[in-house]
């Protein structure tokens, strides 16, 4: 038996490799699970919060070139206004099924007559689809919502291409999944800090404010790096959007000197960005680096887009992995949520 990492007793580095055929097996899986009954569908509604919500973010993000329909992610309890009919298909994504605001959705969207189904592993909302006679896309994933991104993501793919919204994803999803398979060899534990650019940035991030900046459909890696800094390492980061931040946040690389002292940036890029936001990185850069202000660009690698953008998500989970053992703290679990999730559940009572 392998050796227990004692700052790692739940194995996250585990969850981290198992990226690229997590995505590989939501795609196959996909491809034959019953779907739902749908008519003319003029709009998509992703409900769901946190880790089951950010593979929906990364989906629409991938296909927004090529999708024919607005897809909506609602991170809420019930559903927008504008949300019923069976013109609209809502897609309910909890991890562990009893997400309460992701139920609340599926009640919603019952009472307003929309198309619907759920994804998860079990829990209330498997319960509720088979009562209701929807169907539900369970999948067999141990562990936290956050690692699940390569089951959500492959799952929609192939929801949407069954459904007609868009291309075969064979190849970007096979391409994707060997990009992350050589992406363990270069950012994984067994790799040294002198070949492993993850584990040097993670050093470089500690005592840190960190910001992570996105263009385009990089926005939401960005949102993804933020998200898994908090949840691994147990430390603040931000992210933003490019071009949105040359509008307002350059503005503001003048005062707390003291803080932007001990802040990194970090500038996510690929082949994909328009060749304004490419600019628009590279002054970016240039104007936080005069502000004292360390910045850095990661680029991606791979040649489709699929392939790079899980190429700067795995990068992102490999920071935030070392940076957490950086601080002695385990990467799995979230003792403040947990907490919060008891006061919700004691004031319901």
């Amino acid at each position: 038996m392998p050796e227990t990492n004692p700052f790692d007793p739940q194995d996250m580095n585990a969850a981290i490799e198992a990226l690229g055929e997590n995505l590989l097996s939501g795609w196959q899986l996909g491809l034959r699970q019953e779907l739902p009954q749908v008519g003319s569908v003029r709009q998509v509604v992703i409900c769901g919060v946190g880790g089951s919500a950010i593979g929906g973010d990364f989906t629409t993000a991938f296909l927004a070139d090529e999708l024919p329909i607005p897809v909506t992610a609602h991170r809420n309890y019930g559903l927008p206004s504008w949300a019923k009919g069976p013109e609209t298909l809502v897609i309910c994504s909890s991890h562990s099924g009893n997400t309460e605001e992701t139920v609340g959705s599926f009640h919603a969207a019952i009472e307003r007559g929309c198309s619907l189904m759920g994804m998860c592993t079990g829990g209330k909302l498997a319960a509720l689809c088979e009562g209701a006679d929807k169907p539900c896309w369970k999948f067999d994933h141990v562990g936290q919502p956050r690692t699940a991104i390569g089951w959500t993501v492959g799952l929609l793919m192939a929801l949407y291409f069954r459904l007609g919204f868009i291309a075969d994803q064979s190849h970007s999803v096979e391409e994707a999944a060997e990009i992350l398979a050589e992406g363990i060899q270069t950012l994984g534990k067994d790799s040294p800090v002198s070949r492993n650019p993850a584990k040097r940035l993670a050093g470089q991030l500690l005592d840190r404010n960190i910001v992570i900046f996105g263009a385009g459909e990089l926005e939401v890696i960005a949102r993804r790096w933020k998200s898994q800094i908090n949840e691994l390492s147990k430390a603040w980061a931000a992210f933003e959007g490019i071009p949105e931040m040359n509008h307002n946040s350059l503005a503001g690389l003048r005062h707390p000197e003291s803080l932007y002292e001990r802040t990194s940036a970090i500038f996510l890029r690929s082949d994909f960005d328009h060749e304004r936001s490419r600019k628009r990185i590279g002054y970016s850069q240039q104007f936080f680096l005069e502000a004292g202000v360390a910045a850095e660009i990661i680029s991606a690698q791979g040649v489709g887009k699929l392939a790079q953008m899980f190429s700067l998500l795995q990068f992102g989970d490999y920071v935030s992995y070392y940076l957490a053992l950086a601080y002695g703290e385990d990467p799995t679990p979230i003792d403040i949520l947990v907490r919060l999730k008891k006061l919700l559940a004691d004031q319901a009572e």
